[in-house]
């Protein structure tokens, strides 16, 4: 029998400036919905394009599975 004991996602995200969207206030608002779902998240990487998009790298909490280990 095989379980999952542990487990995160990584992600790369962009927050795009398309329909006058304002990607810093995006990305606030991913992060407290993030925050209002208690889960857990790590922000690795954080860069400001060249058109004023956001690129952010994320690595979150997978479901309710624990994270020990990938966000220490």
């Amino acid at each position: 029998m095989r379980r999952i004991a542990n487990a995160c996602l990584l992600q790369i995200m962009k927050f795009d400036t398309t329909n006058d969207a304002n990607p810093d206030r995006e990305f606030i608002i991913y992060c407290s919905k993030l925050d209002k779902k208690k889960a857990k998240y790590v922000i690795e990487d954080k860069k400001k394009e060249a058109d004023g998009s956001l690129v952010v790298k994320v690595k979150k909490q997978y479901n309710t599975y624990n994270t020990a280990g990938y966000l220490d």
